[in-house]
């Protein structure tokens, strides 16, 4: 709910499931350090390294997204999603040879446009026309005709794309994850209302005894931060879900030049498991407008275009022969390593939501 202009707070259910994720943390690094204390005959050194590096990270994207939802302006929620826009950007424009005559082009990228984007995302909802063309039509433009005014046509085509690319992904998409703060939500059953009010005769009552379409279209009651918080959990354990059933199950590979990782029989788990998350988030905690098959719907498209995600930024590093983007913490993949699910869910989770969800 917004208390005021560009102020949010967490209902008590959102925080009771950060209390929870926080548990859940505070167990995994338990038995990681439990782990590390065996000998290289009981345990393989190797796994328990990555799982208590993995568990690493995960604290401090907990620890960065907690923080951003305890204040309570929206703004600083939309500011934390800028620097890691740009981080991940960043990193994005580094791992990939950049020429002379691409400098000033992403001056601009950085200094411009991607504040631009984040800007108008924080000003809010009224400007969504804007915030949703800005960079996909005119950082388009602006791209491809600065880098022609720098007279370099050498690789033009490759050069500009790559810098629309990053520009896109690692920042319009990502945008999209704060401003569900802003979506003026509205509850599943009250949408249920409003259509039998819709179909009832002229001037018959609604439900609550009124003619006004309104007393039928009532408001969710719980906060948008509670929303912004399960896109990002269940983009996160579609991750888990997906490497663990994997890793028990996966026989078929879907891209082995890609991710030997990733396999059909962990895509198929992770989804599913996924949505039984997210159908007990909805039962447990109800941090969300949708009911039950919503929420697993919702789970379910999420995880997808997450997968999609990892898997799009993995033949993007394979393509550069690297392993991975950056170095978020030490011996541990970059920020865009960490967030690339999240760039590719975001948008689809965001309009989705708007269209379904939204007065």
């Amino acid at each position: 709910m917004l208390l005021g202009p560009g102020v949010v707070q967490l209902d008590f259910h959102t925080s009771i499931l950060l209390a929870v994720v926080l548990l859940v943390l505070s167990i995994a690094f338990g038995v990681g350090q439990f782990l590390r204390r065996q000998t290289e005959t009981t345990v393989n050194s190797a796994m328990v390294q990555a799982f208590n590096l993995r568990v690493q990270t995960w604290w401090m994207m907990f620890a960065i997204l907690a923080v951003s939802l305890l204040i309570p302006f929206r703004a600083a929620t939309v500011l934390l999603f800028f620097l890691v826009s740009f981080w991940a950007l960043r990193e994005y424009i580094t791992l990939t040879p950049t020429r002379a005559g691409d400098h000033r082009a992403l001056f601009w990228v950085f200094f411009a446009f991607t504040p631009l984007q984040y800007i108008l995302v924080g000003l809010g909802r009224e400007y969504y026309d804007q915030y949703s063309i800005v960079l996909p039509v005119y950082g388009f433009f602006f791209v491809s005709a600065r880098v022609a005014l720098s007279g370099d046509h050498k690789r033009f085509l490759e050069r500009t794309a790559k810098i629309q690319a990053g520009l896109f992904v690692c920042v319009y998409a990502l945008s999209y994850a704060p401003a569900l703060l802003d979506l003026q939500l509205v509850d599943s059953h009250a949408m249920a209302s409003e259509t039998d009010v819709n179909n009832s005769p002229p001037g018959a009552e609604s439900p609550e005894g009124s003619t006004d379409l309104e007393s039928a279209r009532g408001n969710w009651q719980g906060k948008p931060a509670g929303i912004l918080f399960f896109l990002i959990l269940i983009v996160q354990m579609g991750d888990v879900f997906q490497y663990g059933w994997g890793k028990l199950l996966g026989r078929r590979i879907i891209a082995p030049t890609i991710n030997s990782n990733k396999t059909w029989e962990g895509f198929v788990g992770g989804v599913l498991s996924s949505a039984l998350l997210g159908t007990l988030l909805t039962l447990l905690f109800q941090v969300t407008p949708f009911n039950v098959w919503q929420a697993a719907l919702m789970s379910m498209v999420t995880t997808i275009m997450g997968y999609a995600g990892s898997l799009t930024m993995s033949a993007i590093k394979r393509d550069r022969g690297v392993k991975d983007y950056g170095t978020l913490v030490e011996g541990h993949p970059g920020i865009l390593d960490r967030i690339d699910s999240i760039c590719f869910a975001a948008p689809v989770f965001f309009h989705l939501t708007r269209a379904f969800f939204s007065r």
